[in-house]
């Protein structure tokens, strides 16, 4: 008894850390992308915000070309900046390189993903499926976990770290009035 007991305490203990272990990654070529997510939003909200982090573990640059998403109509990348007291956002034009032995980090004050018209609020708990696009190693399909609004980083970092959170994309000027 005392054995099926330890057999059952442990298969259960598998079961609720097999999610934990499963990397949230995906790979192309020499490209890594790690633990793609996003926040949630109002269901009334038309933009959104995407990150992740590219690492390029190949001996050639690679240049993040394009993307898009089942929860959009279409995904700029964008730039976050403070200059002086005035934060500013404005569409990115020059060249998304990722050098060989580098990472291009996606976050929230930073460089992100937008989202543009979305389909319907990202409602957190929920996933969305998205498609970079790569000048070398060519295309590879991602998925986003929708994490709570305002969050700073992904839940899988330590709970509670919301002393940064910015604020919602809808009060930004994104530069395309």
């Amino acid at each position: 008894m005392r054995r099926f007991v330890r057999i059952a305490v442990g298969c259960l203990i598998v079961m609720l850390f097999s999610g934990m272990a499963v990397a949230h990654e995906f790979s192309v070529g020499s490209l890594t992308i790690d633990h793609p997510w996003s926040r949630a939003t109002p269901s009334s909200a038309k933009v959104g915000g995407a990150y992740f982090t590219i690492s390029n573990n190949g001996t050639e640059p690679d240049v993040l070309i394009s993307a898009m998403t089942n929860a959009s109509e279409r995904a700029e990348f964008h730039l976050m900046a403070m200059t002086g007291d005035v934060m500013t956002m404005a569409k990115v034009t020059d060249a998304l390189v990722i050098m060989p032995g580098q990472k291009l980090v996606f976050e929230p004050g930073g460089l992100h993903m937008m989202l543009f018209d979305l389909k319907t609020g990202l409602k957190e708990g929920g996933r969305f499926e998205g498609r970079l696009l790569f000048e070398k190693a060519g295309s590879v399909d991602v998925v986003f976990n929708i994490d709570r609004m305002g969050a700073k980083v992904p839940s899988a970092n330590p709970a509670g770290n919301t002393a940064n959170d910015a604020q919602g994309h809808n009060s930004m000027n994104h530069g395309n009035n």
